[in-house]
Parts: C-alpha cells; sequence; structure tokens
C-alpha cells in the first residue's frame, strides 16, 4: 500500500517576529520528525507572518525574511522531512511563495500563481504572480504544492496538476481569514474539490489574529472520495499528523473514470524528487476535532482576535467602560476569556441618568466575572462642562449635545487610565450601532479595539446567552437579557426611539451591508419603505464615525474596515 505520512503545523505567527516564527516552525519540524513524517505543511507566508502589507515595500523587511527561512533550512539538516514553508521570494519582483526545505536546503520554490484581490486581500498591489507548476514526487508518489487561493480556482492549477500529471495528493498551505461560518463552507468547498478531481487534498491553514483580521485554522485533509480524514482544532495552534493512502486515488478513477477525458494543455512544472516514503511500522489513528457551533464559533474568533491584538502588541491589561448593558458585559465575559480576570478591569462611570439596576447588573456581571472595578460618577464634571458652556449655548434647549457631553467624558475617563496605568481601552459598541451611528465620537468610541464591531445586536444576545449555558451558570445577570437596551443619557431612554427593533434593523443590515442588495431589493423582501430609506440615511450619513472609530475583529463576510470602502463625501442616495 503506498502511503504518505503527513504532519500540518496549524501556527500563530507575529508579524514581523522572524525569530519567534522561524522557532515555531523548528519546533513543528522537530515534532514531524518524531514522527517520521514525509512532509510538513507550514502555512502560507509564516516565516514574515500575514498580511504583511506596506512592509513588502521594506527591502530590509525582506531580507529579513529571506534570513529567517535560511535559519530554518540550516536546522533541516539530517531530518528526513521534506517541508513546505510560506515565505517572501523576490528577484526583480516580489512573490509569495512556499519553500520546499529538505537536509539542510532548500530544493525548490513554488510562487502563488492565483492572487486574490477582494474583501481584505490586496495581494495584486504587493505580489507579482507565479507561472510555474510544482510537483513533489515520493519515488512514484506524486504530490502538488499550491498557496491559498489557487485551491478556490475554478480550474486550474488543480486541472494541470491532477488530470495533467497525475498528481495524487494536492497540499496547499494557506492563511484563510474566518468569517462566520467560513470553516464549513470551506471544507464543504474543498472536499468537493478532492472528489471532483479524484484526488486526495491536505489543506495546511494559519491561526491566530492580526489587527482585524483572525485567522481560524481548522486544517483538514480529504481522501480521492471528499471524505474527511483528519480535521485540527479551531482558534488554537495545533500538529495534525495522518497517513494517507494514495492507492486510494486509484480505486476511485477505475470506478469513475471521468478524469481519462479531461483535456489539460501543457503547463510549465517543476518536478523535485526525493527518496519512496518508508513504510511505518504503525498506521497512525487520525484525529477529527469537533467543529464548533455558530455563536460558539463567533465567540472564540473574537477572543482569538482580542487576545492576539493584546498580546502582540505589547499589552497586559484591558480597561473598559461597564454599563451594566448587554455589550459591555459581552465585551468582559471575551476579555476574561482571553486575557483572564486579573488582566481586565471595569469602570462604572454612573450619571444622574443611571438607573439602579444598571449599578446592579454591572456590578454583580464583575462579581461573577471576578474583575477589579472601579466607581468613577460623572456627575460633577458633567455639571461644570455645562456651566463652562452656559453663557455660549445662551440658554438653548438641551439635545443630543448634552447627551454627547457624558459619552465622551466617560470616554476621557477611561483614556485617563489608560494613559496612568497603560492598560488598552476596549470599546463596546456593536456593528448594529457603528452602522446607524448610534454612538459618540470621541466619547464611546475612544478607545484602542472594538471587540465586537462587528457583531450585530440580535447576534450578542445570541452569544450572550450561548456563553451563560457554556459556562454552565448566570454570569452575565438575566436582567441584563430582558431589560430594554438604553444609553441612559436622558431620562427613559431606550435605543428604539432612535433606532427600529434590533431584529428589523439587523435584517436590513445583513441585506445591504453583508449581502450587498439595493434599497428597492430590500423592500421586495418585505421590509417597510421608510424604514429602510430611514437606515440607508443613517449609515450613509456616519461614515465619518466608522472611519474614526477603533479597529475590531472581523466575524462577518463584510465588516467595515478593508471590507468596507466608501467615500465619505458622496452624494449618491438609493431611491426606493
Amino acid at each position: 500500500m503506498k502511503r504518505i505520512r503527513l504532519t500540518i503545523a496549524q501556527l500563530n505567527p507575529t508579524l514581523g517576529d522572524f525569530e519567534g516564527n522561524v522557532r515555531k516552525a523548528k519546533l513543528a519540524l522537530e515534532q514531524a520528525h518524531a514522527l517520521q513524517s514525509d512532509l510538513l505543511l507550514i502555512p502560507e507566508l509564516f516565516i514574515p507572518g500575514y498580511p504583511p502589507e506596506d512592509l513588502a515595500f521594506r527591502l530590509s523587511f525582506l531580507k529579513a525574511n529571506r534570513k529567517a527561512l535560511e535559519e530554518f533550512v540550516e536546522s533541516t539538516a539530517n531530518k528526513k522531512v521534506v517541508s513546505i514553508v510560506g515565505f517572501m521570494d523576490f528577484d526583480e519582483d516580489l512573490y509569495n511563495a512556499a519553500a520546499v526545505v529538505y537536509d539542510g536546503q532548500v530544493k525548490g520554490v513554488y510562487r502563488k500563481i492565483f492572487l486574490p484581490n477582494y474583501s481584505v486581500f490586496d495581494e495584486k498591489r504587493y505580489f507579482r504572480a507565479g507561472d510555474r507548476l510544482l510537483m513533489l514526487k515520493f519515488g512514484s508518489a506524486k504530490v502538488g504544492v499550491t498557496i491559498c487561493e489557487d485551491i478556490w480556482s475554478p480550474a486550474e492549477p488543480l486541472t494541470s496538476l491532477v488530470s495533467g500529471l497525475g498528481t495524487q495528493l494536492v497540499v496547499n498551505i494557506s492563511a484563510s481569514p474566518y468569517w462566520v461560518g467560513k470553516p464549513r463552507f470551506r471544507e464543504s468547498y474543498v472536499s468537493m474539490k478532492a472528489y471532483e478531481y479524484h484526488v486526495a487534498i491536505a489543506y495546511c491553514n494559519m491561526v491566530g489574529g492580526q489587527d482585524e483580521i483572525v485567522f481560524d485554522g481548522s486544517s483538514f485533509v480529504c481522501d480521492a472520495n471528499g471524505q474527511l480524514l483528519a480535521r485540527s482544532k479551531s482558534f488554537e495552534e495545533d500538529l495534525l499528523t495522518v497517513d494517507v493512502d494514495l492507492d486510494e486515488n486509484l480505486r476511485v478513477n477505475l470506478t469513475e473514470p471521468r478524469r481519462r477525458y479531461t483535456y489539460v494543455e501543457n503547463s510549465p512544472v517543476e518536478v523535485l524528487q526525493f527518496d519512496e516514503p518508508k513504510q511505518k511500522k504503525q498506521h497512525l489513528t487520525p484525529s477529527i476535532a469537533h467543529p464548533h457551533t455558530r455563536e460558539q464559533e463567533m465567540f472564540m474568533a473574537l477572543v482569538t482576535g482580542l487576545r492576539d491584538y493584546v498580546r502582540k502588541n505589547g499589552f497586559t491589561k484591558v480597561v473598559l467602560g461597564l454599563s451594566g448593558g448587554m455589550d459591555s458585559s459581552l465585551v468582559a465575559a471575551i476579555a476574561v476569556e482571553a486575557l483572564g480576570a486579573e488582566n481586565v478591569k471595569g469602570v462604572l462611570m454612573p450619571s444622574m441618568y443611571t438607573s439602579r439596576e444598571s449599578i446592579e447588573d454591572a456590578s454583580l456581571l464583575a462579581e461573577n466575572l471576578g474583575i477589579e472595578t472601579f466607581t468613577i460618577p460623572i456627575n460633577k464634571v458633567y455639571e461644570g462642562y455645562l456651566q463652562a458652556l452656559a453663557s455660549v449655548f445662551s440658554n438653548m434647549p438641551s439635545d443630543t449635545t448634552e447627551e454627547n457631553i457624558q459619552a465622551r467624558i466617560r470616554g476621557n475617563y477611561l483614556m485617563a487610565l489608560s494613559n496612568k496605568f497603560g492598560w488598552l481601552v476596549l470599546t463596546t459598541g456593536n456593528k448594529s450601532e457603528l452602522a446607524t451611528g448610534y454612538c459618540t465620537l470621541y466619547g464611546d468610541t475612544a478607545g484602542g479595539f472594538a471587540v465586537i464591531k462587528d457583531v450585530y445586536k440580535t447576534d450578542v444576545y445570541r452569544i450572550a446567552r450561548w456563553y451563560n449555558d457554556w459556562k454552565g451558570r448566570e454570569i452575565i445577570p438575566q436582567r441584563v437579557f430582558v431589560k430594554p437596551p438604553t444609553a441612559e443619557l436622558r431620562p427613559n431612554q431606550t435605543d428604539q426611539e432612535k433606532l427600529p427593533p434590533y431584529e428589523v434593523l439587523d435584517g436590513i443590515l445583513r441585506l445591504y451591508i453583508d449581502e450587498g442588495l439595493d434599497a428597492q431589493e430590500i423592500v421586495q423582501k418585505g421590509y417597510d419603505a421608510s424604514v429602510v430609506e430611514k437606515v440607508l440615511r443613517m449609515i450613509h450619513a456616519s461614515e465619518y464615525k466608522r472611519r474614526q472609530a477603533p479597529i475590531g475583529t472581523k466575524i462577518s463576510v463584510r465588516a467595515f474596515g478593508k471590507d468596507w470602502r466608501m467615500p465619505m463625501t458622496n452624494k449618491f442616495r438609493e431611491i426606493i
């Protein structure tokens, strides 16, 4: 039986930390060697970290990337494992590349052919596309090498690798960002590719957070029938080793021989020859990690994004305002899960409009989470603002100006604590608020990281309910789930005075932002035309706020940030 033992190193790099990234790659190599693996996969652009963005224009960065690769190459001497590791290759231009390393030498380099330039991707800004296929031969066993987007292309390079060259295993090193449902979608898509081409596929994905992007890992291997052989854990580093039966390809092709009739033009290909894989005494039982539920998946993505942003940027502790509402409650829970209760500080900042219930709920939440809190009232400072502005306002009636002053005092308090103690300020606004501008610039938007900025309000509640169930007790107080959402900036205020019910609002926002429907199409879905018009008007009017809001973890198909590049100066309006 023809088998190849494959190890997928699902690792979390830090952009620009060449020493740390190489250390992780070396450890994975040692483990793969101990397991007698024939092939080791390390994610796309792992050596420099991904995405490097405009660091890719710095020649010093490119040289450091090459030096780090050389250090890893040296460590492979006397290790009988072929390693495929992502790095940036350059000569007259720059390439997103994979180095094939064996026994202290770079045996070959594959340059990514298909460069994504959509959503958060901007690879055509930085890289030139490769133009040659790469195939590894372990005796008679054929392994094709691809990088990320190559596997998502409708035909090539799989058609040439499999139908043209007879590849029995395709490996893909990737840095595939997360959005809700992406792990299942990705696995389903690639498994169907495996079945369509009758080829085993091993998918090695990056894990961890980089600014607003989070990578879920969820690496996997499927056979020539498209059946799952093994799956890594999600949102954590993992080492997955599996024996892939390459004879399975022949059995499948004999019963379903459609590959015989596929016409393939000759594509330029480099072939690297290695020894036949040695037969292993013991066949490994592959591990298949259980997939997360939707709410668990979102929660772990938010935890991963926050944890890595804090740690990779040199922070240890965070601080946030606790209002007794759902948003700040969930953010506090995420922060504790990501960093530990000892590294999370909560601040109660009551005003004359803050209800007793809000103070009780915020205090109970903090007690349940085990975090330290401070109470800093805003009343006197607020009164001072009003007195200072009295002559200028000339007895004008109160409006949102006075409400926003309160929010900005609170933002000022939090930033003062950040300056004094070095704590990172977490903002607590959700995507529904940010979309409609239901937030105060330099107030509740003031901070360093917006944890749930890409989470709609209705999902905030769903995740919170799941979190309490997961913990097996009521950490977020029950009253927080049932009381009407309110900013408490004036008497008897509720969110629904200015916003449609969140179920309606989020439905419209999802259709407009995530799915790209226009106003008329949204109305045809059953939404009231006047409500749709109001919501879209709020979205357009709030672009300047979103541009100045802190970054936060992307978990949706289209998040505000790199996904959303709308001009602020813009007279276009859709007509219903």
